[in-house]
């Protein structure tokens, strides 16, 4: 199986042939099946220009939603949207809601958007303040105390779906691939070839997520479990175990492009 990985495509940003253009690159690659980590739309356009890349390329779709995902909108409406409208889309579909997914005899997908969760660098401390906090309802009005709360209640939430997944038959696989759209481990948050500091930590990684896939790949060191993710807009790979990868794609405003093309049997 061929699959074409791509991040942060942010394809509101595009004019209609830009998009066309980079579907047909999508294409060029021959994939068997496409996966995006994230940060595809915004809410008022994400199920329009989902629909149109995946008549475009006609293949199956496989994808988590990144924050910019729920601009102008809220976080759980999105997801429940997305998950219905998914149910009557053929090619379509949302890893936060769905059971894992057999790739090949050897090889299952999982995945969940994830978010950063503020447990990592200085939350308390940080300057950065992100659109999110005005343009996703759910974090509109809040203070700095209750803006931690939430982010560490939505990092939980991914933490604890992904756990599920994984006691859900994957002993039976030799490979898992799991899709995220927030790094799981510092290591993984990348910025210029380096790690990013303290105070994009929190808002740029997801510790509780880190946490399961660390414990989960210790008690099966039978197993490869390669994460794939984005939100920095930068490029890496961290091997965390050996067999615990993350690679974490490259992304530019305007101009999306194919973070990796990965074969398996």
């Amino acid at each position: 199986m061929r699959i074409v990985w791509a991040t942060d495509i942010h394809l509101n940003f595009l004019r209609p042939h830009e998009r066309a253009n980079f579907f047909r690159e999508i294409q060029d690659n021959t994939p068997d099946v496409v996966f995006i980590t994230g940060d595809i739309a915004e809410a008022p356009s994400l199920r329009e220009l989902l629909y149109e890349m995946q008549q475009a390329i006609d293949l199956p779709l496989y994808f988590v939603l990144g924050n910019h995902d729920f601009y102008h909108g809220s976080i759980e409406i999105v997801r429940r949207q997305i998950q219905a409208w998914c149910l009557t889309q053929s090619g379509l579909h949302y890893l936060s809601t769905s059971e894992p997914i057999q790739l090949s005899s050897k090889a299952v997908l999982i995945g969940h958007d994830g978010w950063g969760d503020g447990r990592l660098g200085k939350f308390q401390q940080s300057p950065v303040r992100l659109s999110d906090q005005e343009l996703i309802r759910d974090f509109q009005g809040l203070d700095r105390t209750a803006i931690f709360a939430k982010l560490q209640a939505l990092g939980d939430e991914a933490a604890a779906h992904l756990r599920e997944l994984f006691t859900k038959g994957l002993d039976s696989y030799q490979q898992v691939f799991c899709l995220t759209h927030v790094p799981p481990f510092k290591e993984a948050c990348w910025y210029q070839g380096k790690m990013g500091n303290d105070d994009w930590l929190p808002y740029f990684t997801c510790q509780a997520v880190g946490e399961v896939l660390l414990e989960v790949s210790q008690a099966r060191p039978d197993c490869q479990v390669t994460v794939l993710c984005g939100h920095t807009h930068h490029a890496g790979r961290v091997q965390m175990l050996p067999n615990l990868s993350v690679l974490t794609g490259l992304a530019d405003y305007g101009t999306p492009c194919i973070s990796d093309v990965l074969e398996i049997s």
